[in-house]
């Protein structure tokens, strides 16, 4: 057991024996006169704070933009951090600086390091190009009030060409410092702000929970560091997973794909595409590039947050929970683990260790559908998600319609699916579905939607999802050679 976190700043190694949990590393660097890296929002919305951060995964550096106000400081054990400082000086500059002088990206400048930073992540990032969708999509999570934003896409296309980077010539470096860092240790600090944990394996962390049951877990930090930063709660013992090797894990099997606890959604996203190709699209816009490195599939879940954009896809498609108290382990389907708001089937002392995604069936139908009020990295005013089967004669044989944000929990429309199955996916269904969803919800009014407007969008979604998997009214006006209702 250790009794220190560790980690590389630049190329300092930093060993902390006495540092609190929930110490962001935003706070962190500022402290230590780091103030190229900025506080914007502090709640990881506007990119200011975007930092560097490297690990070595299966034998090779992974690069990640993290938003440094919501990363603590402690979920860095074995790491290598950079910051703006540590990319370029005026006489050697990064590819990226260049190219944004010469381009004008910069205005105020309070974002620029923000960008910087994402731009650097984004040129290490495997099979990065300057295609626009995609640049626009690695610096979504950076917000800028000044230029309009193509000045600096102009500039990142410009840093594309570019040769290497320092980095580049790192490579071996890190890498050893990396392999020196991560030596399997648990880490166990305790002082006057709280108790931090750092299981080295599965085994140590049940055993830690067990005899800790109100430790609070941490994997990515974007919801729990809000907890911090925007609640100023305290949190005595933090339990950080980020370093578990066999909750770091992605399993496929002819039965399905099983994602680990501490897998993010960026490392998840494309995996769960080859199931679910809908749900690609939508976890690119559950959150920004930032959020997506941080953000686990699992915590999505174990929060039990009734606005969660995971949850509603994979009880659509009839995903498992796998749970851990100590040495036992249970399985659930994972509807059944949402029983009411702020309630979970989670004994005490017992956490979340993975989740298992099913192979579709063959001739199974799945979409996804998320309604906000911006396109792009807002929270879900209704997620609806539909998975269904049809036999050779247009009968529907197995329906989940599942959605978020129509009640205290993610939930199954089950009057809309009893109204669906056995019957032919005609309009004369889809009508009796789009009527039963008015007994299976009965929304909330909030900042984001009033309940008029989710029960309307929600019987909509099964309209698109109608036109979509019936090949839309021009489709079957060419089948029926008149008119058709839509």
């Amino acid at each position: 057991m250790r009794q220190a976190v560790q980690f590389y700043l630049g190329d300092d190694r930093i060993v902390l024996g006495d540092v609190s949990p929930t110490l962001t590393l935003l706070d962190w660097l500022r402290e230590r006169g780091r103030t190229g890296t900025k506080e914007g929002c502090n709640e990881g919305d506007c990119g200011a704070c975007t930092v560097l951060v490297v690990r070595l995964e299966q034998d090779r550096l992974v690069w990640r933009a993290v938003n440094a106000c919501i990363q603590f400081v402690s979920m860095l054990d074995g790491a290598q951090v950079y910051t703006i400082e540590d990319l370029g000086t005026p006489d050697a500059p990064h590819p990226v600086q260049t190219a944004m002088v010469e381009q004008h990206g910069s205005q105020c400048g309070f974002c620029t390091p923000g960008f910087v930073m994402s731009m650097a992540a984004y040129r290490k990032t495997p099979g990065a190009t300057d295609d626009d969708a995609k640049i626009d999509d690695a610096l979504a999570g950076n917000l800028c009030r000044c230029t309009g934003y193509a000045p600096i896409v102009r500039a990142m296309k410009q840093s594309m060409t570019a040769g290497p980077d320092r980095f580049d010539v790192q490579v071996q470096t890190i890498t050893e410092r990396l392999v020196a860092l991560n030596d399997g240790e648990t880490v166990q600090l305790s002082g006057p702000e709280g108790t931090l944990t750092v299981p080295g394996n599965v085994d140590v962390l049940a055993e830690v929970l067990e005899q800790n049951p109100d430790a609070t877990i941490v994997a990515g930090a974007t919801d729990v560091g809000l907890w911090v930063t925007k609640g100023m709660r305290q949190l005595r013992h933090v339990v950080a997973i980020g370093r578990v090797p066999e909750l770091r894990r992605m399993e496929r099997t002819a039965e399905g794909l099983t994602i680990g606890a501490a897998v993010t959604y960026q490392e998840a996203q494309s995996r769960i595409a080859e199931l679910l190709p809908d749900a690609g699209e939508m976890i690119r816009r559950l959150g920004s590039t930032q959020v997506r490195n941080s953000a686990t599939v699992c915590g999505n879940i174990a929060n039990g947050s009734p606005i969660g954009d995971g949850p509603p896809m994979f009880i659509a498609a009839g995903a498992t929970l796998h749970l851990r108290l100590g040495n036992e382990r249970r399985s659930l389907p994972l509807e059944s683990y949402f029983i009411a708001y702020g309630k979970q089937d989670r004994r005490s002392g017992e956490f979340v260790e993975g989740v298992t995604i099913p192979v579709p069936p063959q001739n199974a139908q799945f979409r996804a559908y998320k309604i906000s009020k911006r396109f792009d990295q807002d929270i879900s005013a209704v997620l609806g998600a539909f998975m269904m089967e049809r036999n050779a004669e247009g009968v529907i044989t197995s329906v989940r319609l599942a959605y978020g944000g129509m009640a205290a929990i993610p939930k199954r429309a089950e009057q809309a699916e009893a109204a669906l199955l056995g019957r032919v996916w005609d309009e004369e269904a889809l009508e009796a579905a789009r009527a039963a969803i008015a007994q299976d919800f009965t929304p909330l009014t909030d900042m984001r939607a009033t309940d008029w407007y989710r029960r309307t969008v929600a019987a909509n979604l099964l309209t698109r999802f109608f036109e979509e998997t019936t090949g839309g009214p021009q489709a079957r006006l060419a089948r029926t050679g008149g008119l058709a209702h839509v």
